[in-house]
């Protein structure tokens, strides 16, 4: 999300109608929830939501807002060893890089992308064991890194990934990686935005944290996450209802 520029581009609209300053922390979300668990955030705001609702009911935070989403797709080799380009099956196109014994290359940090790639790898049958079996033997390389450098390093090698589109679709060395897969609907990547409990930690800024939210989910909010565009591209599609909005009929 950070490396897409969104936040850049979001932060000084709030800031201009609120003359709150936000300063991000961009981590990945296990490393984010555990910095809010401990009290050093006000606000959360990340991609995995069986995770956020577990801080939500462990009493870490509020309330958990559905604020907006973007999709996963998998990036890799323009000579695409494994044969996947085009596919719109996610957990296929694992089982045929796992095949192919193609290089992939795992973030490996516990981000909200890496947990994703971990449970479409479950998904596909194949175990965690077999997995670090397959890493001695070559094919599967964890680098602990964030997406930035996880797509550097995948252009030089080169290796299949997993990334996040408004990543993608800002990421200027791309080399001999080329978009091979997406639209399935297990590569949906919701975001959800928590205010960190001040009974947890007293010491939170509390109000502006509500403030920071409530703008976020508002018309003003929803429109700018709306309108942020890559190549005319939009990046985050927002899903918050407004107060007093009503639900579109089915």
């Amino acid at each position: 999300t950070e490396a897409s520029g969104f936040f850049d581009y979001l932060l000084p609209r709030f800031t201009a109608a609120t003359g709150i300053r936000v300063r991000v922390i961009a981590v990945g979300t296990g490393q984010a929830i555990r910095l809010a668990r401990r009290g050093d955030a006000d606000v959360l705001l990340v991609h995995h939501r069986p995770s956020e609702e577990a801080f939500v009911r462990a009493g870490y935070g509020l309330r958990r807002h559905s604020l907006m989403y973007n999709d996963f797709v998998i990036v890799g080799p323009a000579s695409d060893p494994a044969g996947v380009r085009g596919a719109t099956d996610a957990v296929a196109a694992f089982r045929k890089i796992h095949g192919a014994r193609a290089v992939f290359l795992s973030r490996g940090d516990d981000s909200g992308t890496h947990r994703r790639e971990r449970s479409l790898w479950r998904a596909s049958g194949i175990a965690q064991s077999g997995i670090a079996q397959s890493e001695r033997a070559g094919w599967y390389r964890e680098i602990g890194a964030g997406m930035g450098r996880t797509l550097n390093t995948a252009a030089a090698m080169p290796a299949y990934t997993l990334v996040d589109r408004g990543t993608w679709l800002s990421f200027g060395n791309r080399g001999p990686l080329r978009l091979l897969v997406e639209g399935d609907r297990r590569l949906r990547n919701p975001y959800g935005v928590i205010a960190v409990s001040p009974k947890k930690h007293p010491h939170v800024r509390a109000g502006a944290a509500r403030q920071f939210i409530d703008w976020l989910v508002s018309e003003a909010g929803q429109r700018a996450i709306g309108s942020f565009r890559i190549g005319g591209e939009v990046l985050f599609h927002p899903v918050a209802r407004p107060a007093g909005s009503r639900a579109p009929s089915q």
